[in-house]
């Protein structure tokens, strides 16, 4: 008989409308130590069965279903449900997230396919303590030549986890060019920021670059120049690069020359860049704004709201008539209804009658779970301004 965590009878947890997540104050009582990075069962107020999932008394979020029926967390269970994500993403390429947490029944799991190599981050006890199987399974189904693991995100703290990053052979992954969508990227996958590039963004790079042919294009927070060297390939007329971040600036600057293109990379302030040439006249024809996220916790939303229209404003007044702002967010506290506000309250600002030409999403490969909105992350616009 597994433990049992119960749900108080004062509260409506979001769990009974099937979202994943049970927080530490939702329970009458938390378990014992001794089960923390276990699977326990959870029970609503009348003692019905709520499901499995894993525990941890020193995270927030003290349980995660992993399963509506009863199952065991062992290697069964994890080469179904990788086996399954594996399904979902067939005839993706290889270039493509295999594993996104929640959305495939692996909660704090995140693996990255960067062609023969996987990254991986584990971001829970329960899969933590299960690393091995996992590697062993990854090894099995995919047949990587390394599998990195990037345990050094600082989520892993708040589950009381160490900071480590590793490789399933015990060598060093050496830096090298890798071919993504035709543009040769030198990776750094076991030191660079994240998991070593940004995947989920691949589908808009060719969006906006469709905007590009002869147009003066910004690509602000350009990290490794991805969207600049899209814009500069589809023949844009200038390409202008800014990243508050120096190595990345360096390395979005070797990626334009090994690929024999024309954009300029600089590392700036993006708000201190717009504002020492606020009273400019508009200057582009095409403005990419990908910045990291801003609210990375619900109490920094308020901030993080002024601060995306503040920026949008800017873009907006530096865009000649008829330029097009390719504007995005990756914080899952954002909700579209309040991005799209802030977009609205940017337009009136700035005074410019402001359509939208693309709604955006993150791809495929990031599948959103419709009863946790908090898998749904990455969302943005490709709009025309007049």
């Amino acid at each position: 008989m597994s433990a049992s965590l119960k749900l108080k009878p004062s509260i409506k947890s979001r769990v009974m409308a099937g979202h994943p997540w049970v927080f530490g104050n939702e329970c009458e009582a938390l378990l014992p130590a001794e089960h923390d990075g276990e699977l326990v069962e959870c029970r609503d107020r009348n003692s019905r069965f709520l499901g499995m999932g894993i525990y941890n008394s020193k995270s927030q979020i003290v349980w995660r279903r992993i399963s509506r029926d009863r199952v065991a967390l062992d290697e069964n269970y994890l080469r179904t449900a990788l086996t399954r994500a594996l399904k979902r993403r067939e005839g993706m390429g290889n270039f493509k997230r295999l594993v996104w947490s929640e959305s495939d029944d692996l909660p704090g799991v995140v693996v990255d396919q960067f062609g023969d190599t996987l990254v991986v981050q584990v971001q829970t006890l329960a899969l933590h303590k299960r690393e091995g199987i996992l590697s062993d399974l990854l090894a099995e189904l995919v047949r990587p030549a390394e599998i990195i693991f990037r345990n050094d995100a600082n989520i892993r703290k708040l589950e009381g986890l160490p900071s480590e990053v590793h490789t399933r052979s015990g060598k060093a992954w050496e830096s090298r060019w890798v071919n993504i969508d035709g543009f040769d990227y030198w990776l750094d996958l076991q030191n660079g920021q994240k998991t070593g590039f940004y995947l989920d963004q691949r589908l808009q790079h060719q969006a906006v670059a469709k905007y590009a042919k002869g147009r003066r294009v910004l690509d602000a927070f350009c990290n490794q120049g991805s969207f600049a060297l899209h814009a500069a390939k589809a023949g844009a007329a200038s390409v202008l690069g800014l990243d508050s971040a120096y190595d990345a600036v360096g390395q979005a600057k070797k990626n334009a020359e090994r690929n024999g293109l024309q954009a300029e990379f600089l590392g700036e302030n993006v708000f201190d860049w717009f504002t020492a040439r606020r009273d400019d006249a508009p200057a582009w024809d095409l403005i990419v704004l990908d910045p990291p996220p801003f609210a990375k916790s619900k109490s920094a939303l308020e901030g993080a709201l002024r601060g995306y229209k503040e920026l949008n404003l800017r873009a907006m007044k530096s865009l000649t008539p008829g330029g097009v702002l390719a504007t995005y967010t990756c914080s899952h506290h954002m909700q579209d209804a309040q991005l799209r506000e802030v977009l609205s309250e940017a337009a009136a600002d700035a005074k410019r009658r402001v359509h939208v030409l693309e709604f955006c999403h993150q791809p495929p490969d990031h599948p959103v779970l419709v009863t946790m909105p908090e898998s749904e992350y990455l969302r943005g616009y490709i709009l025309t301004v007049e």
